[in-house]
């Protein structure tokens, strides 16, 4: 595998500090942006808020500095703010939609600058499975992550000829803190809806991330890569 230079949003918990280690194990060269908290061992952290255009633009310009010309960016971060239709408010959706969808435009506008100039770069956008599934309270979430489909698709139109491929992961129900506290009547439900009948671990998610960014993966771009167990069955 090509050592390449990787920039992951929200890479400071969860599927984000996941990818930043598998990264790390793969012999790339990892920074990650996060808000609050740090990557893991072995990563560059910078400063950054993807609804924020000039704080993404200086730490693009840390970590080019410090580790050279973004090669694959993944754009990880992103937030929830659940609640039934009729009591979501105007802020609910737009915060959302703004980070989810918005920040991953933001990171993708100023990554492709390199990319183009390199002609290679990998653009991996972190969707879910409730992007195309749906889900009753997420309607901003899920809207959100439905659009990078279409981002993604249209990226590539753009680029692919310079040999940028960009590709959706959609995730499904993941083994986090927030899974582990659900009541275990709820687990076992959604597991009952699951063909494999378990959690995902984030490095399961991770691993096919860094597929994506190898070599082995550069004639895919415009796909979306489930990662649910069949549950969404590939949409």
């Amino acid at each position: 595998m090509t050592t390449r230079t990787v920039l992951i949003t929200g890479g400071n918990r969860g599927i984000g500090f996941a990818m930043a280690e598998q990264f790390v194990a793969a012999g790339h060269r990892v920074a990650v942006t996060a808000r609050t908290g740090k990557g893991p061992e072995g990563t560059l952290t910078v400063q950054a808020d993807v609804t924020d255009g000039a704080s993404l633009d200086h730490a693009f310009a840390e970590v080019e500095e410090k580790l050279g010309p973004v090669e694959v960016v993944v754009a990880n971060a992103g937030i929830t703010r659940d609640t039934l239709v009729l009591r979501m408010t105007d802020e609910d959706f737009d915060a959302v939609v703004d980070t989810n969808l918005g920040g991953s435009f933001r990171v993708v506008k100023r990554a492709t600058k390199g990319m183009i100039k390199a002609r290679f770069g990998r653009i991996i956008l972190i969707s879910s499975v409730v992007g195309l599934y749906g889900s009753a309270g997420q309607v901003n979430y899920s809207a959100s992550k439905s659009a990078l489909v279409g981002m993604a698709r249209s990226l590539t139109r753009e680029l692919g000829s310079r040999n940028i491929t960009a590709n959706v992961i959609a995730p499904g129900f993941i083994e986090t803190d927030m899974t582990a506290s659900l009541p275990e009547d709820q687990q076992a439900e959604y597991k009952r809806n699951i063909p494999a009948g378990r959690f995902a671990s984030a490095e399961e998610v991770a691993k096919v991330c860094v597929w994506l960014a190898s070599d082995d993966a550069s004639y895919i771009s415009g796909a979306v890569v489930p990662v649910d167990g069949g549950l969404g069955m590939g949409h």
